[in-house]
């Protein structure tokens, strides 16, 4: 009876120690400690997360992970990791997380921004830069952009003459939502007329469903409370309002008694598409919603968001102002006004765009990205399924890639030690566009809508705070969403120059 009791243990112990032998060490990159179930869910901050998330980064380095209900989280927040995660082991991190919302908003994930990286998604996108955002294609709704920004200074003049002060940020939101539905939709809605109330409406609750994270998607097994709190009602019902305006605008196009529009717009290309079939996969019409989708919903409030943060720093920094100023009223003269020809011959106004994306990049967190595949990042073990995404807010602040002073507003910085740095996406200490295959493929599209405004705002009026309003009484603070806008809508007082 003892040696069964010796062999027994002796078993016992062999298979224990084989047991942890063969048991794979997993090294994770390290975090805040959690609770049970809920992980680090509550310590999650709902306002500015990219503060939140800078904060911890300061604790725990520049990559950590955290759990997110039943979800592991990774952050990457230095120039250095970027590169190796978004170049060097780009492919490792093509997928997306299946998040609720967003899969449903985009129909399934036809969408390019949060599809998954398929032989569909490649075709898609290879469509997109060759057909919808090539330069030849940008340049084509060069007077749309033009004629709208004309309308904009118009809207200021007479205010000027009025009230003394114009609300920059609404207007700027104005021009882009009536710029974006000309491009996408060959149409110009009333800026105040229902069309364009329920357009925006629309706009807003997709980009909120598409930010927001569902029951189901942290704790599978409590999906039944998305009912209980009315997310899912929401979100059948905001889809429904969704693809109904869309079908709308599809069969206004498929009309044969259509008025024929000014130019071809991006639905007139997706519906010849459409037409032509032309792809190994059926090319469908809810493709060519979730395809307009990829135009309206990053295109519409971003531009805008950019020029309210280069203006807002350039009336906290008179000098900044003075010479952005002075460098595009010497190439222009008395012309009267810019035309994106001349934004070429603007470096110092190019440094300026590049500084705010910079301190203020409009998308300051990343997509998520989801591995494929068992990885490492950093030296850590980087399991499959993971979510990691990129705090482009803290990387823009890495001294590493920035030196001493990466807080301070200036954008001779990019005529200097930095003058070769850009966003097209090679160059990792500044991403407010992504990078890799995952990039933001309407990046040039984008850049043409923020420059054209910014310049002439800076060439044909002097600008100043309303009476009693210092520079450093400015707020800097940050709305929560999608895309990063100024809390405070930016109210001053313009003087005509021109």
């Amino acid at each position: 009876m003892d040696l069964f009791l010796i062999l027994a243990a002796a078993i016992a112990v062999a298979a224990f120690f084989l047991l942890r032998g063969s048991k794979k060490s997993v090294r994770l990159p390290p975090g805040p400690k959690g609770l049970p179930i809920i992980g680090n869910l509550h310590q999650m901050e709902k306002f500015n997360p990219q503060h939140f998330l800078f904060r911890l980064s300061k604790l725990y380095g520049p990559i950590f992970s955290m759990k997110i209900g039943s979800r592991r989280l990774v952050v990457i927040s230095s120039a250095e990791l970027s590169k190796d995660l978004l170049k060097t082991q780009d492919l490792n991190f093509t997928a997306r997380p299946l998040l609720k919302g967003q899969q449903t908003m985009s129909y399934r994930g036809r969408e390019l921004g949060f599809g998954q990286y398929t032989p569909y998604y490649r075709e898609m996108r290879k469509m997109c830069m060759v057909n919808l955002f090539s330069p030849n294609r940008v340049a084509s709704f060069r007077p749309v952009r033009e004629e709208e920004c004309q309308r904009m200074m118009d809207k200021i003049y007479k205010a000027s003459d009025s009230s003394g002060t114009v609300d920059l940020s609404e207007l700027l939101m104005s021009f882009t939502n009536c710029v974006v539905c000309r491009q996408a939709f060959g149409k110009r809605y009333n800026e105040y007329g229902n069309e364009m109330k329920r357009f925006i409406n629309i706009l807003y609750e997709t980009q909120a469903l598409l930010g927001t994270f569902f029951f189901s998607d942290l704790f599978p097994y409590l999906g039944f409370l998305d009912d209980v709190t009315g997310l899912n009602a929401r979100l059948k019902r905001a889809f429904k309002e969704l693809d109904t305006y869309l079908q709308e605008l599809l069969d206004e196009t498929l009309d044969p008694n259509r008025p024929k529009p000014e130019r071809e717009s991006f639905i007139d290309l997706l519906m010849e598409i459409y037409r032509d079939q032309p792809f190994s996969v059926k090319f469908t019409y809810e493709n060519v919603k979730a395809m307009i989708l990829d135009i309206v919903v990053p295109g519409t409030d971003t531009a805008a968001a950019v020029v309210v943060w280069a203006m807002t720093y350039l009336i906290k920094y008179p000098e900044a102002m003075k010479k952005a100023q002075a460098e595009v009223r010497n190439l222009i003269g008395d012309r009267g006004y810019v035309t994106e020809e001349d934004i070429a011959n603007l470096p110092y106004l190019k440094a300026v765009v590049k500084e705010s994306l910079r301190l203020e990049p409009v998308i300051p967190i990343l997509l998520p990205r989801e591995t494929i595949a068992d990885t490492k990042l950093g030296g850590y073990d980087i399991p499959a399924k993971t979510i990691v995404q990129v705090n482009a807010w803290a990387v823009s602040r890495d001294q590493a890639a920035w030196g001493e002073n990466p807080n301070e507003f200036v954008p001779e910085r990019f005529m200097g030690d930095h003058k070769g740095v850009d966003f097209k996406g090679q160059d990792f200490e500044l991403l407010p566009f992504g990078s890799g295959r995952r990039m933001c493929p309407a990046m040039h599209l984008g850049v043409a809508m923020l420059e054209i405004p910014f310049a002439n705002l800076l060439y044909r009026f002097d600008w100043s705070l309303p009476k009693g309003m210092k520079p450093e009484d400015i707020k800097m603070d940050v709305m929560t969403g999608l895309a990063m806008h100024k809390k405070d809508h930016l109210v001053v007082a313009p003087t005509k120059r021109f």
